[in-house]
């Protein structure tokens, strides 16, 4: 399967949506206090999340695209991979979650959901499918010790 799509612009489209989908269902909207504060920690830490990751990545001279997992040349395990095996994704999700906690929708909720359902069918498996073809053994202990998301 050919991945076409990156990740980042299913997150922009899904920010989108969920503006949409806040506008539209205007009247579910809610507030509370410190919305905004807590709103706003979910982006920071999700794109600290995806700095970090993208750095790992980088130190270890190997591909980042995930338009082509063919490419790594290296299985990085250390640093935030030891918690989560798709920080990058897990970085997008926290920040559409802090987008969808600043629009105080709760309709956005399923945005969420189907993000971490699109990604995980057609980003995460193919990935995990061609490196495991790459690394192996090494990538298959790596899956039984660290898990998908978190």
């Amino acid at each position: 399967m050919k991945l076409l799509i990156p990740p980042p612009i299913i997150a922009l489209l899904c920010s989108l949506a969920m503006w949409g989908i806040a506008e539209t269902f205007s009247q579910t909207r809610f507030a509370f206090p410190f919305q905004s504060a807590l709103a706003g920690a979910f982006i920071v830490v999700g794109l600290a999340i995806d700095l970090i990751s993208i750095g790992a990545f980088r130190k270890a001279k190997t591909t980042v695209t995930p338009l082509a997992p063919e490419k790594a040349t290296s299985l990085v395990v250390t640093g935030v991979y030891r918690h989560t095996r798709n920080p990058m994704y897990l970085g997008l999700l926290l920040i559409l979650s802090g987008i969808a906690i600043w629009l105080g929708s709760p309709v956005n909720g399923a945005i969420l959901i189907a993000f971490v359902g699109y990604i995980t069918a057609f980003q995460i498996a193919p990935e995990e499918a061609r490196l495991t073809k790459l690394f192996g053994s090494d990538y298959e202990r790596y899956r039984a010790r660290v898990r998908r998301w978190l």
